[in-house]
């Protein structure tokens, strides 16, 4: 097979908007013969899933073939049992892949809960104050310029001097 036939996402399947996807959509014509490692390689979402599955096959004309699933193959069994058979594996496998992804999301907030209640940061580490900021910060509590200006010398955006100012001025009732 040659490689301009394969298409691979490298973002996740929780839909179906990715650009090899919808490149492959496009490609696919009647009688094209679909290979999908598995069925959650497809997508993570039930109802998506059934719905592209039923556009592929019944709208394009196209034959899918699962290749940890040897009853997804759709070039077998076009009879009323073949089909009924096949939609009950492919229900059944599509609400494993979201209930899947479903799991992940909960154990990746569990994950990250954790972490916070352990002090991990996340994020790049703030870059440190210039040494101008005390003064720029007390000119500008002081009226004595304007925010725009002491944040310009501090070499700052004015909503990050702001910010940084909100912390600094936080951390001086401490």
């Amino acid at each position: 097979m040659p490689d301009c036939n394969v298409f691979m996402d490298k973002q996740s399947g929780k839909d179906f908007n990715r650009p090899q996807y919808k490149k492959l959509f496009r490609k696919m014509k009647k009688d094209d013969l679909l290979y999908i490692k598995s069925i959650d390689r497809l997508g993570r979402n039930y109802a998506e899933i059934l719905e592209q599955w039923r556009i592929l096959t019944k709208e394009k004309g196209i034959d899918i073939v699962v290749l940890d699933m040897p009853l997804l193959d759709t070039r077998r069994g076009k009879d009323l049992m073949g089909t009924f058979l096949s939609d009950i594996v492919l229900q059944v496998l599509s609400f494993v892949a979201e209930n899947e992804r479903t799991n992940i999301r909960q154990r990746q907030a569990e994950g990250i809960a954790a972490a916070k209640a352990r002090g991990v940061r996340f994020g790049c580490p703030p870059k440190p104050l210039p040494d101008n900021f005390h003064n720029a910060y007390h000119k500008w509590k002081n009226g004595k310029t304007t925010g725009t200006t002491a944040a310009t010398e501090c070499g700052m955006s004015l909503a990050t001097f702001r910010y940084r100012g909100s912390i600094y001025e936080k951390a001086k009732l401490l």
